[in-house]
Order: structure tokens, then sequence, then C-alpha cells
């Protein structure tokens, strides 16, 4: 059988990482405005309670630097959006998005969090896609 290309193209479900939620700590171990690292699935993320309602979650490492830092770094504001400057350098990123306010070529990985019964929870790639998942079980 000849393979075209159409049927060679992994379709977008194929590219997409199977995400799951991992209990990270409870809210109650968060102080407002001030960061603290979790270990979770051998990824170092750095958590930010900026309200009851508003948590936030990015990588610990800087992407400058390389350094597990984040959690240290200076939490502020940049119009109605949330930020952390590195404490290292000071670039500046939107805790939503990573996007680098001070170097554009920078980037800070994200992740979506949720409150369950008091504790925050991560939404972590598990670094299967969904083919692999289906043929596992």
């Amino acid at each position: 059988m000849t393979m075209t290309t159409a049927e060679s193209r992994p379709t977008a479900a194929l590219a997409r990482p199977t995400l799951v939620w991992e209990r990270a700590c409870a809210v109650a171990d968060l102080e407002p405005s001030w960061g603290e690292a979790a270990l979770i699935r051998e990824n170092q993320i750095a958590l930010f309670l900026l309200s009851p309602t508003e948590i936030y979650a990015v990588d610990h490492r800087d992407p400058h630097t390389e350094a597990h830092v984040m959690a240290r770094g200076i939490v502020g504001s940049k119009g109605d959006r949330p930020t952390i400057a590195s404490p290292l350098h000071k670039e500046v990123y939107d805790l939503g998005t990573g996007e680098c306010f001070t170097n554009p070529t920078l980037v800070l990985n994200t992740y979506e969090t949720r409150v369950v019964g008091g504790f925050i929870e991560v939404a972590v790639d598990t670094g299967l896609h969904a083919p692999e998942l289906l043929s596992a079980a």
C-alpha cells in the first residue's frame, strides 16, 4: 500500500499533549503576593496567590538565566495584568501569558490552575500524547 502525503500528516489531536491535574498544595499554604515553589511531575513550578480566586503557576526556571528562582521574583502589575519580575535581572513577565515585557525574545511557561476542596491543582503535561495513552491501555 502506498501512503499519500495527507495520510502521513499527524492530526491536531495527535499533536496535542495530554494534560492532567496534579495537586500542588493547600490554598492556605500560600501567602498573598508571595511565590512558593512546588515540584510537580519533576517540574519545578512557581505558584502565586494574588487573591482567593486568582492563582497563577509558571515555571520556576528563569528563561534568561535558567536558574530556578522565579518563586522569589517581585510580584507587580502592568496596567491590569499581574506580573512577576525575575529576581536576578528584573525581566518582567505577564503571569497569565508568560510574555516578557522587557525582552520579547523570552517567554515564561505558564500553567492552568484551579482550586478543588481548598487545594490548588495545576494542569501539567504527562509527556504522553493521545495515541500513546490509547496504546498503553
